[in-house]
């Protein structure tokens, strides 16, 4: 597949991302936790760029192959905490909002207020929100996995 298109994004849209970036980053989620977010709504969505970006900030952040390599079947592995696993279930139920899928049901909100105070949910809820958007627009222009941002 070829990319769809190849002009440079906007400089106030860069500027905006950063922004948002800097925000979630500032919310007290530890910088794993949020690649293994991005990794697993851009496995769900099928995003070959944000499962490569997210596999390599993740990598940069320390995470371990094993761990990265589970991301997708998290929920049969011994190798996520339980906070950890509260987040990914998340990522899940936020990023499959489609044909009458629950959503986040409250026994997942509850699950996630047991680990995460409000500032860390709301990092995580702006995390999972930002690589559905990029999912979108990357899927939409054939961007093609092997670069990061």
């Amino acid at each position: 597949m070829e990319a769809r298109t190849k002009s440079a994004a906007n400089p106030d849209l860069i500027t905006a991302i950063q922004h948002l970036h800097k925000a979630i980053h500032a919310g007290g989620v530890d910088r794993r936790l949020l690649s293994l977010v991005h990794l697993r709504a851009s496995q769900i969505n099928g995003c070959s760029p944000c499962v490569f970006a997210a596999v390599a900030g993740a990598r940069k952040a320390g995470e371990t192959e094993e761990r990265l390599h589970h991301v997708v079947a998290w929920r049969e592995t011994p190798f996520f905490t339980a906070q950890e696993r509260a987040a990914l279930e998340l990522a899940e139920a936020a990023t499959r909002l489609q044909d009458g899928a629950a959503g986040v049901t409250d026994r997942i909100w509850s699950a996630v207020a047991e680990h995460f105070g409000e500032e860390q949910r709301t990092s995580l809820v702006l995390e999972i929100a930002m690589t559905n958007f990029f999912n979108r627009i990357n899927r939409t222009t054939g961007a093609q996995a092997g670069t990061t941002w």
